[in-house]
């Protein structure tokens, strides 16, 4: 593990913490609601957790429990990126999930996101369904979600899981 890696704190969020929730949500997602599988979620309304180097928030994932035995990751967000701070999120919500008996974490990401299936099959993942021009339902929810994005049309939502 690298000295900055190890630079990467991650505690549950708490009320002192609304701004910088607030703030990470409004950059990486033009505001606090997404959209996802049909459904417009308020995502700094779900629990989450926040990523700290040396006292600075630096990322967030808010995640949702659909049942006692799975978790929706909603949103996972590092504003720097190569310091361990997506990963660090990531080995927070599994160790939750772990202490509460949850067999299965998900998430949602779409076609165009490779930086993002890259990351979450490295992690360990597995891609399970392709739900085809579902960004289109989207929309209608979140007029803002780009079409485009790094010259590749943004069309379906891949759905990604781990067993735990």
């Amino acid at each position: 593990m690298s000295t900055a890696e190890r630079a990467v704190t991650v505690d549950p969020v708490v009320p002192a913490d609304t701004e910088s929730v607030g703030s990470i949500l409004a950059e990486s997602w033009g505001g606090p609601h997404v959209a996802v599988h049909g459904e417009l979620i308020d995502a700094s309304a779900q629990r989450a957790l926040l990523a700290r180097v040396e006292g600075r928030p630096v990322g967030l994932l808010t995640y949702r429990a659909v049942s006692d035995a799975e978790w929706e990751i909603v949103t996972l967000d590092a504003t720097e990126a190569g310091r361990g701070v997506g990963r660090a999120l990531l080995d927070g919500v599994r160790a939750e999930a772990e202490r509460a008996g949850v067999r299965r974490l998900w998430l949602v990401t779409t076609n165009e996101n490779t930086r993002a299936l890259r990351f979450y099959q490295r992690y360990g993942f597995d891609l399970v369904a392709v739900h085809r021009d579902a960004v289109e339902a989207a929309r209608r929810l979140k007029p803002s979600i780009p079409i485009h994005a790094d010259g590749i049309p943004i069309r379906h939502e891949l759905e990604l899981e781990l067993l735990l």
